[in-house]
């Protein structure tokens, strides 16, 4: 299911407008976004939990040359799913 699909379905299933299900969902990307990058957690109930975590530094190889290299660390998203969302 891509985004266009997604509004469809919440439009459908809520009553609202293609327009205002599109308003709503951009909202709520945005907020979680600046969640996220704020180092808050999202969780949502029956869905699951959105955090962050730091990936350390590790050695890798370049494939082309075999050449070990530094990959940095970085910081990335994590989702858990919730029990109900798994079954």
């Amino acid at each position: 299911m891509n985004k266009i699909e997604l509004v469809n379905v919440v439009a459908e299933k809520s009553g609202l407008t293609k327009v205002d299900a599109k308003k709503a969902l951009d909202a709520f990307i945005s907020a979680a976004a600046e969640a996220i990058n704020n180092g808050e957690r999202i969780s949502l109930v029956g869905f699951g939990t959105l955090s962050t975590a730091v990936r350390p530094a590790r050695k890798g190889r370049n494939p082309q040359t075999g050449k070990e290299i530094t990959i940095a660390a970085k910081k990335v998203v994590k989702f858990r799913p919730s029990s109900d969302l798994t079954k």
